[in-house]
Protein backbone atom coordinates (compact mmCIF):
# COMPACT_ATOMS: atom_id res chain seq x y z
CA UNK A 1 0.00 0.00 0.00
CA UNK A 2 2.90 2.23 0.59
CA UNK A 3 4.15 1.76 -2.47
CA UNK A 4 0.64 2.52 -4.35
CA UNK A 5 0.38 5.85 -2.30
CA UNK A 6 4.01 7.09 -3.21
CA UNK A 7 2.85 6.37 -7.21
CA UNK A 8 0.08 8.08 -6.93
CA UNK A 9 1.36 11.14 -5.06
CA UNK A 10 4.34 11.05 -8.15
CA UNK A 11 0.86 10.65 -10.77
CA UNK A 12 -0.40 13.66 -9.03
CA UNK A 13 2.59 15.90 -9.15
CA UNK A 14 3.32 15.34 -12.34
CA UNK A 15 0.22 16.21 -13.16
CA UNK A 16 0.13 19.53 -11.27
CA UNK A 17 3.26 19.99 -13.72
CA UNK A 18 2.14 19.90 -17.02
CA UNK A 19 -1.09 22.13 -16.21
CA UNK A 20 0.91 24.25 -14.79
CA UNK A 21 1.94 27.27 -17.24
CA UNK A 22 5.31 27.91 -17.99
CA UNK A 23 7.31 30.53 -15.50
CA UNK A 24 4.23 29.93 -12.53
CA UNK A 25 6.41 29.44 -9.00
CA UNK A 26 5.38 26.34 -8.21
CA UNK A 27 3.27 25.03 -5.36
CA UNK A 28 5.21 24.07 -2.41
CA UNK A 29 4.90 20.46 -1.47
CA UNK A 30 6.43 18.80 1.35
CA UNK A 31 6.76 15.51 -0.18
CA UNK A 32 9.72 14.58 -2.31
CA UNK A 33 9.30 12.10 -5.39
CA UNK A 34 10.81 9.10 -4.17
CA UNK A 35 12.38 6.98 -7.14
CA UNK A 36 10.73 3.64 -7.68
CA UNK A 37 12.54 0.74 -7.22
CA UNK A 38 12.95 -1.85 -9.45
CA UNK A 39 10.57 -4.25 -8.19
CA UNK A 40 7.87 -1.55 -8.37
CA UNK A 41 8.80 -0.82 -12.32
CA UNK A 42 6.46 -1.52 -14.73
CA UNK A 43 6.74 -5.03 -16.22
CA UNK A 44 6.71 -3.78 -19.83
CA UNK A 45 7.93 -0.37 -21.54
CA UNK A 46 5.90 2.18 -22.76
CA UNK A 47 6.21 2.41 -26.22
CA UNK A 48 5.37 5.31 -28.48
CA UNK A 49 4.05 4.21 -31.62
CA UNK A 50 4.48 6.77 -34.32
CA UNK A 51 1.02 8.41 -35.82
CA UNK A 52 0.59 6.77 -39.06
CA UNK A 53 1.29 9.08 -41.74
CA UNK A 54 -1.02 9.53 -44.59
CA UNK A 55 1.15 8.93 -48.11
CA UNK A 56 0.28 12.47 -50.16
CA UNK A 57 -1.99 11.35 -53.45
CA UNK A 58 -0.83 13.32 -56.12
CA UNK A 59 -3.91 14.36 -58.02
CA UNK A 60 -3.20 14.03 -62.29
CA UNK A 61 -3.00 17.42 -63.72
CA UNK A 62 -6.14 18.47 -65.34
CA UNK A 63 -6.23 18.56 -68.77
CA UNK A 64 -7.02 21.62 -70.68
CA UNK A 65 -8.71 21.32 -73.73
CA UNK A 66 -8.13 23.59 -76.63
CA UNK A 67 -9.85 26.73 -77.34
CA UNK A 68 -11.47 26.54 -80.47
CA UNK A 69 -11.60 29.90 -82.23
CA UNK A 70 -14.73 30.09 -84.62
CA UNK A 71 -14.86 32.54 -87.22
CA UNK A 72 -16.97 35.23 -86.63
CA UNK A 73 -20.12 35.28 -88.95
CA UNK A 74 -20.29 37.43 -92.08
CA UNK A 75 -22.94 39.98 -91.37
CA UNK A 76 -25.59 39.91 -94.06
CA UNK A 77 -27.20 42.78 -95.34
CA UNK A 78 -30.75 43.71 -94.50
CA UNK A 79 -33.32 41.54 -96.93
CA UNK A 80 -33.86 45.06 -98.49
CA UNK A 81 -30.71 45.24 -99.94
CA UNK A 82 -30.07 41.93 -100.84
CA UNK A 83 -30.12 41.94 -105.18
CA UNK A 84 -32.78 40.11 -106.07
CA UNK A 85 -31.94 36.18 -108.05
CA UNK A 86 -31.66 36.64 -111.44
CA UNK A 87 -34.63 34.57 -113.78
CA UNK A 88 -32.64 33.16 -116.46
CA UNK A 89 -34.13 34.83 -119.28
CA UNK A 90 -36.39 33.09 -122.29
CA UNK A 91 -34.68 32.47 -125.77
CA UNK A 92 -35.68 34.40 -128.70
CA UNK A 93 -36.73 32.37 -131.15
CA UNK A 94 -37.92 33.09 -134.97
CA UNK A 95 -40.07 31.44 -137.38
CA UNK A 96 -37.54 30.81 -140.73
CA UNK A 97 -39.33 29.00 -144.16
CA UNK A 98 -36.18 26.95 -145.61
CA UNK A 99 -37.13 24.82 -148.77
CA UNK A 100 -36.38 21.65 -149.71
CA UNK A 101 -37.57 19.55 -152.75
CA UNK A 102 -40.24 16.98 -153.06
CA UNK A 103 -41.26 14.89 -155.98
CA UNK A 104 -44.75 13.90 -157.05
CA UNK A 105 -46.27 10.80 -158.14
CA UNK A 106 -45.75 11.86 -161.87
CA UNK A 107 -42.05 12.39 -161.12
CA UNK A 108 -42.25 16.21 -160.87
CA UNK A 109 -39.62 17.73 -158.49
CA UNK A 110 -41.69 20.76 -156.75
CA UNK A 111 -40.27 23.04 -154.09
CA UNK A 112 -41.55 22.58 -150.43
CA UNK A 113 -41.50 24.70 -147.51
CA UNK A 114 -40.91 23.96 -144.39
CA UNK A 115 -40.84 26.52 -141.20
CA UNK A 116 -38.30 26.17 -138.41
CA UNK A 117 -38.50 28.22 -135.06
CA UNK A 118 -34.55 29.05 -134.97
CA UNK A 119 -33.08 31.03 -132.17
CA UNK A 120 -32.05 34.94 -132.95
CA UNK A 121 -28.93 35.77 -133.93
CA UNK A 122 -26.57 38.16 -135.87
CA UNK A 123 -26.19 35.60 -138.62
CA UNK A 124 -29.37 34.32 -139.24
CA UNK A 125 -28.79 33.77 -143.41
CA UNK A 126 -26.51 31.65 -142.21
CA UNK A 127 -28.59 29.91 -139.86
CA UNK A 128 -30.96 28.99 -142.52
CA UNK A 129 -28.38 27.81 -144.78
CA UNK A 130 -26.85 25.45 -142.79
CA UNK A 131 -30.35 24.17 -141.62
CA UNK A 132 -30.77 23.64 -145.21
CA UNK A 133 -27.45 22.16 -145.32
CA UNK A 134 -28.75 19.58 -142.32
CA UNK A 135 -31.64 18.55 -144.57
CA UNK A 136 -35.44 17.38 -143.74
CA UNK A 137 -36.43 16.26 -140.22
CA UNK A 138 -37.73 12.61 -140.09
CA UNK A 139 -41.69 13.39 -140.31
CA UNK A 140 -40.54 15.48 -143.32
CA UNK A 141 -38.66 12.68 -145.05
CA UNK A 142 -42.01 10.08 -144.00
CA UNK A 143 -43.74 12.97 -146.70
CA UNK A 144 -41.24 12.72 -149.44
CA UNK A 145 -39.18 15.88 -148.76
CA UNK A 146 -35.91 15.39 -149.61
CA UNK A 147 -32.88 17.53 -149.91
CA UNK A 148 -31.21 17.82 -153.20
CA UNK A 149 -27.94 19.83 -152.53
CA UNK A 150 -24.76 17.62 -153.27
CA UNK A 151 -23.33 15.82 -149.96
CA UNK A 152 -20.60 17.63 -148.04
CA UNK A 153 -21.43 21.17 -149.33
CA UNK A 154 -20.54 23.89 -146.48
CA UNK A 155 -21.26 27.14 -146.86
CA UNK A 156 -17.68 29.01 -146.42
CA UNK A 157 -19.10 32.85 -146.55
CA UNK A 158 -22.79 34.44 -146.72
CA UNK A 159 -23.03 38.51 -147.03
CA UNK A 160 -25.60 40.81 -148.32
CA UNK A 161 -24.49 44.21 -150.79
CA UNK A 162 -27.00 45.91 -151.78
CA UNK A 163 -30.16 43.98 -152.44
CA UNK A 164 -27.90 41.14 -153.52
CA UNK A 165 -26.22 37.68 -151.59
CA UNK A 166 -23.26 36.45 -151.90
CA UNK A 167 -23.02 32.89 -150.99
CA UNK A 168 -19.86 31.16 -151.22
CA UNK A 169 -20.05 27.60 -150.81
CA UNK A 170 -17.19 24.40 -151.08
CA UNK A 171 -16.19 22.52 -154.26
CA UNK A 172 -18.81 19.65 -153.36
CA UNK A 173 -21.55 22.56 -154.66
CA UNK A 174 -20.13 21.26 -157.97
CA UNK A 175 -21.04 17.48 -158.26
CA UNK A 176 -25.09 16.49 -158.46
CA UNK A 177 -25.76 13.29 -159.56
CA UNK A 178 -29.00 13.93 -160.12
CA UNK A 179 -28.44 15.93 -163.48
CA UNK A 180 -29.59 18.60 -164.87
CA UNK A 181 -33.21 18.50 -162.98
CA UNK A 182 -30.87 18.03 -160.24
CA UNK A 183 -28.61 21.46 -160.48
CA UNK A 184 -31.75 23.30 -160.96
CA UNK A 185 -33.27 21.97 -157.80
CA UNK A 186 -30.28 22.93 -155.43
CA UNK A 187 -30.37 26.29 -157.03
CA UNK A 188 -33.94 26.65 -156.32
CA UNK A 189 -33.68 25.71 -152.54
CA UNK A 190 -30.82 28.16 -152.25
CA UNK A 191 -32.33 31.31 -154.14
CA UNK A 192 -35.99 30.35 -152.63
CA UNK A 193 -34.65 30.46 -149.26
CA UNK A 194 -32.36 33.47 -149.18
CA UNK A 195 -34.84 35.72 -151.26
CA UNK A 196 -37.20 34.81 -147.99
CA UNK A 197 -34.99 37.79 -146.13
CA UNK A 198 -36.72 41.02 -147.51
CA UNK A 199 -33.68 42.87 -148.15
CA UNK A 200 -32.38 39.93 -150.73
CA UNK A 201 -33.28 40.13 -154.57
CA UNK A 202 -31.20 37.52 -155.80
CA UNK A 203 -28.53 35.09 -154.93
CA UNK A 204 -24.66 35.27 -156.57
CA UNK A 205 -23.26 32.00 -156.48
CA UNK A 206 -19.66 31.76 -155.73
CA UNK A 207 -17.34 28.32 -155.13
CA UNK A 208 -14.15 28.60 -152.77
CA UNK A 209 -14.51 32.12 -153.40
CA UNK A 210 -14.48 32.68 -156.87
CA UNK A 211 -17.44 33.53 -159.36
CA UNK A 212 -18.06 30.44 -161.88
CA UNK A 213 -19.99 30.78 -165.14
CA UNK A 214 -21.88 27.73 -165.25
CA UNK A 215 -23.08 24.93 -162.82
CA UNK A 216 -23.13 21.49 -164.19
CA UNK A 217 -24.21 20.96 -167.75
CA UNK A 218 -24.69 24.56 -168.71
CA UNK A 219 -26.99 26.01 -166.00
CA UNK A 220 -25.65 29.63 -165.96
CA UNK A 221 -24.67 30.95 -162.51
CA UNK A 222 -22.11 33.82 -163.78
CA UNK A 223 -24.51 36.95 -162.47
CA UNK A 224 -27.07 37.03 -159.83
CA UNK A 225 -30.13 34.81 -159.67
CA UNK A 226 -33.63 35.32 -158.67
CA UNK A 227 -36.62 34.03 -158.56
CA UNK A 228 -37.76 34.83 -161.72
CA UNK A 229 -34.79 32.93 -162.92
CA UNK A 230 -36.30 29.80 -162.76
Amino acid sequence: MANAETIKENFNLLKTRLTTSPGAPAEPSGTEIAPLAEDEMPDEPVVQEPLPVTPAVREPAQRLEPVTTEPAARPQPPVSERPAPQTPQPVQTRDRNIYFTQIDRDGQILRSRVTRKLPVSDSPMMDVLNIMLIGPSADELNRGIINLIPKNTRILSASVRGNTAYINFSEDFMFNTFGVEGYIAQLRQIVWTVTEFPNVNDVQILVEGRRMDYLGEGIWIGSPISRQSF
